[in-house]
């Protein structure tokens, strides 16, 4: 009984906790790319293209995806649904500021229910090379964000980024 009651005390003190416990995450990384903005931009804007560069979508090379809309343009939308690594969702362009960012909300559904907004940005360094920036934000509700207390879910986040910018730098740059 001591036992059970140990492990209750437990439970309700990481409850507690994650009442304090911060919800939101954010994660932003960028790169320099030898191309210019009008360029870059005009590959970055199509949700089509993320496949070739993005590390999720190498996570799972039989995950399925259906586009409604037209790329490039506010309202399209990626759905996918895939194995455990990637899970179900959708990613919908919000905005796009021509050459200069490409805003997306991404609805999770699987593993678990979240909701995203993300933003690519792009600035000129030189008349050949651009700055490149993509940044997330999302909340992780109570009592979920307990896990932040385990995992540090914005790094994660922002290696997967990098890894998708080093990706597009690489295909950009052939």
């Amino acid at each position: 009984m001591i036992v059970l009651y140990i492990i209750g005390g437990l439970i309700a003190a990481l409850l507690l906790i994650a009442l304090v416990i911060p919800k939101e995450i954010s994660a932003t990384k960028e790169i320099v790319i030898n191309k210019p903005v009008a360029e870059l931009f005009g590959f970055i804007k199509y949700l089509k293209n993320q496949q070739q560069y993005s590390k999720w979508a190498s996570l799972d090379p039989s995950m399925k995806n259906e586009f409604r809309g037209t790329d490039g343009q506010p309202g399209f939308v990626n759905y996918w649904v895939g194995n455990k690594k990637v899970g179900e969702g959708e990613q919908e362009i919000t905005g796009i500021v021509e050459g200069k960012s490409l805003s997306t909300d991404l609805r999770f559904i699987k593993p678990f229910k979240s909701i995203a907004k993300s933003v690519m940005t792009t600035e000129a360094v030189d008349a050949g090379s651009t700055r490149v920036t993509w940044g997330f934000e999302s909340k992780m509700n109570y009592p979920m964000n307990i896990m932040k207390l385990f995992m540090n879910m914005s790094e994660m986040i922002g290696k997967d980024f990098l890894i998708g910018l080093t990706n597009l730098k690489q295909i950009l740059e052939k």
